[in-house]
């Protein structure tokens, strides 16, 4: 049988672990969390297939728009780019991805995309922080497709509402689907199609807990060891004594399309 390990050590070891990109096999064994039935990333090969020139926005460290341009070849676009608004995950991207070609650039989330209208007929994203939906329509060409997974309202609250406490129905509510399908509407796009799932997620111990929270960072913006070690131990006792820490994620997939024909 394997020993218990103590709280001080599994933080301790949640705590050192790198946090770069969207590489999730770390937490192998130690939490789990289902997938959507769509499948973004093999759905998205698909999709590079028959594309083009494409842009893959927020791509974190790459690894998503890897496996899709792996599962494309050899029918890849003739361009692709990605943006990044982090320097560490610029960095990773760029190592991970320049040898299929890929130009990354980086850019903030929140900015203007530093592309010319009507530049792809393809633009990706996996969990953006917010749909630029002004932007995706100016850099998309006629007839173009907008193809990316979105997190949902109220994903991973469970975990987010142990260290916060309740939070205000706003604040809930955010990232709801069918407030960006009107903003996407709003911007001209045609939304052809919104999936929504809501999917179990399960934290086995205490450092899959603290390295989540330092990777995913809006979760719980002001998440330090330090701050909530108390929350954080006694959290460590209800998993030794209940088992898994279960929540749930939220995710839905857009189709969206920019009106006319291509050229």
């Amino acid at each position: 049988m394997t020993p218990q390990r103590s709280f001080e050590d599994l933080v301790a070891e949640g705590a050192a672990v790198p946090t770069e990109g969207w590489d999730f096999s770390w937490f192998e064994g130690r939490a789990t969390e289902e997938r959507p039935s769509w499948g973004y990333a093999r759905s998205a090969g698909e999709r590079l297939a028959g594309a083009e020139a494409v842009l893959d926005v927020q791509t974190g460290g790459g690894e998503v728009l890897d496996f899709a341009l792996s599962r494309a070849e050899p029918a890849r676009p003739v361009l692709v780019a990605a943006t990044e608004g982090w320097p560490p995950n610029v960095a990773k991207a760029t190592a991970l991805l320049r040898p299929r070609g890929v130009v990354v650039v980086a850019a903030p989330d929140d900015a203007p995309l530093p592309f010319a209208d009507g530049a792809f007929d393809l633009v990706l994203s996996r969990h953006p922080v917010r749909p630029y939906w002004a932007e995706i329509a100016r850099v998309l060409r006629p007839g173009g497709t907008y193809f990316a997974q979105h997190v949902g309202p109220s994903s991973v609250f469970e975990l987010v509402e142990y260290f916060l406490g309740p939070q205000p129905e706003e604040v809930r509510a955010g990232r709801d689907p069918e407030r960006e399908r009107a903003d996407a509407e709003a911007a001209g796009l045609e939304v052809t199609g919104v999936r929504a799932e809501r999917l179990r997620m399960e934290f086995h111990d205490i450092a899959a807990v603290v390295h989540f929270l330092r990777k995913v960072v809006w979760m719980v913006p002001d998440f330090t060891v330090e701050a909530y070690e108390p929350r954080l131990r006694a959290l460590h006792e209800r998993i030794e004594r209940e088992g898994p820490f279960v929540a749930h994620s939220a995710r839905h997939l857009f189709d969206v399309r920019k009106p006319g024909r291509r050229s």
